[in-house]
C-alpha cells in the first residue's frame, strides 16, 4: 500500500494550526503592550507564518506517525484475507478509520455466525445420514448373518429372511437415489424437460396409486370440487409428479385416521396456478416450520423413522419447486392441520 492509495487527513492540522496561531499572535500582541510596539502588519504576517509553519509541522509529523502506526493495522487486517477492507485506501482520520473497522468487525462476526451455523447444519445433517444408512444396513446384516449361521437350512426361514433383507436393501437404494437427487438439485446440475401436461389427470393418478396406502389408514384422498375440464401447465410432468407425490405421502404418514387429504387447483393472476395439498392431521408447532424443508429434518423423529421414507422428501420438493423458478408455501396449525401449496405455469 503506497502513497497512492493513501487518503489524507486535513482537519486536525489545521485546527490545531488555528489553535496555535491565535494563541501565538494574542501572545504577542500581549508583550508588545506591555514592552515595545509593534505594527499590525507584523502581527499579520506572523500570524500567516506561525500558522503554515504549525500546519506543515503538524500535518506531516502527525501523518507520519498515524500512518505509519494505521498501515500495521491495515497491513494485518490483509492478512485475516479481509478484502472489502484491503481495498480501502490508507486514512489517518479517526472517524473514517474508526467506521471502517467498525464495519470489518460486524462483517467478521457474521460470517463467524454463518460459519458456526453451517457447522452445526454439518455435524447435524452427517449424524442424520449416518443413523439413515446404519439402519437398514444393520437390519441387511442382522438377517445375513443370521442365516449364515445355520438358519438356511430353513427354507420357510431363509425365504422370510431374505425378504426382509430385501426390503432392506430397497431402503437404503432409495436413500442413496434421494441423495443423488437432492445434490444434483442443489448443484443445478438437474435437467428440467418442459412440457404440457394436464395437472389434474396427474393428481388422479397420483390419486390411484397412493389409495392403498391412504387405506391403510382409512383417510380419504380426493380434491376439493369437480375439476371436469383440464388444467394445462408448462413443467417437468416427471418432477411436479413426484412433488405432489411426496406431500401426499406426507400427508398420509402424518395424518389422523379417519382423516382427509383434499388437493385443490386454484388460477391465479399472471398465468399461474397455485396447487394445494390440505390435510386435517396433527398439523406442525410453528418452531419447526422455518427447518422443514432441510434435509433429513424431521419434527416427530421416532414416529418418522418408523413410517419408513428418507426424511428428503419435502427438501426434494423445495428444490424441484425451485428449479422451476416457482414458489412453494406452507400454513400450519398445531392440532388442526397443514397445508401446502405450490406454485406453476399456466399454459395461455
Amino acid at each position: 500500500m503506497g502513497e497512492a492509495n493513501f487518503k489524507r487527513s486535513y482537519s486536525f492540522a489545521i485546527n490545531s494550526a488555528l489553535y496555535i496561531t491565535l494563541f501565538a499572535t494574542l501572545f504577542v500582541a500581549g508583550l508588545s503592550a506591555l514592552f515595545f510596539s509593534v505594527s499590525f502588519w507584523f502581527c499579520l504576517s506572523f500570524s500567516i507564518g506561525i500558522a503554515i509553519f504549525s500546519f506543515l509541522v503538524i500535518q506531516l509529523r502527525v501523518e507520519f506517525f498515524i500512518h505509519k502506526r494505521v498501515k500495521k493495522i491495515y497491513d494485518n487486517v490483509t492478512l485475516l484475507e479481509a478484502s472489502s477492507f484491503r481495498n480501502q485506501p490508507i486514512t489517518t482520520d479517526m472517524k473514517t478509520l474508526t467506521q471502517e473497522v467498525e464495519k470489518f468487525a460486524r462483517d467478521k462476526k457474521l460470517e463467524i455466525e454463518t460459519l458456526k451455523i453451517r457447522e452445526e447444519y454439518r455435524r447435524e445433517f452427517l449424524g442424520n445420514v449416518s443413523h439413515e444408512l446404519k439402519t437398514p444396513l444393520f437390519t441387511v446384516q442382522g438377517y445375513l448373518l443370521t442365516l449364515l449361521d445355520g438358519a438356511m437350512e430353513d427354507r420357510n426361514i431363509r425365504k422370510k429372511y431374505l425378504q426382509r433383507a430385501e426390503k432392506g436393501v430397497e431402503r437404503l437404494i432409495y436413500i442413496v437415489k434421494d441423495l443423488d437427487m437432492i445434490t444434483k438439485l442443489e448443484l443445478g446440475d438437474v435437467h428440467l424437460e418442459y412440457s404440457h401436461f394436464n395437472i389434474v389427470e396427474v393428481i388422479q393418478n397420483i390419486f390411484d396409486l397412493l389409495e392403498m396406502k391412504a387405506a391403510k389408514k382409512r383417510i380419504a384422498l380426493s380434491f376439493d370440487m369437480n375439476y371436469s375440464d383440464p388444467i394445462m401447465v408448462y413443467a417437468d410432468k416427471e418432477k411436479i409428479q413426484q412433488v405432489i407425490t411426496n406431500l401426499i405421502v406426507n400427508s398420509i404418514k402424518y395424518g389422523k385416521e379417519d382423516g382427509t387429504t383434499e388437493v385443490s387447483i386454484e388460477h391465479l393472476v399472471k398465468n399461474k396456478i397455485i396447487v394445494r395439498v390440505t390435510d386435517n392431521g396433527e398439523g406442525i408447532e410453528k418452531h419447526h416450520i422455518p427447518r422443514l424443508f432441510e434435509r433429513f429434518y424431521r419434527v416427530d423423529k421416532s414416529g418418522a423413522r418408523s413410517e419408513g421414507g428418507s426424511g428428503l422428501g419435502l427438501a426434494i420438493v423445495k428444490h424441484i419447486i425451485e428449479a422451476h423458478n416457482e414458489k412453494i408455501y406452507i400454513e400450519s396449525e398445531f392440532g388442526v392441520g397443514s397445508e401446502f401449496s405450490f406454485t406453476l405455469e399456466k399454459v395461455k
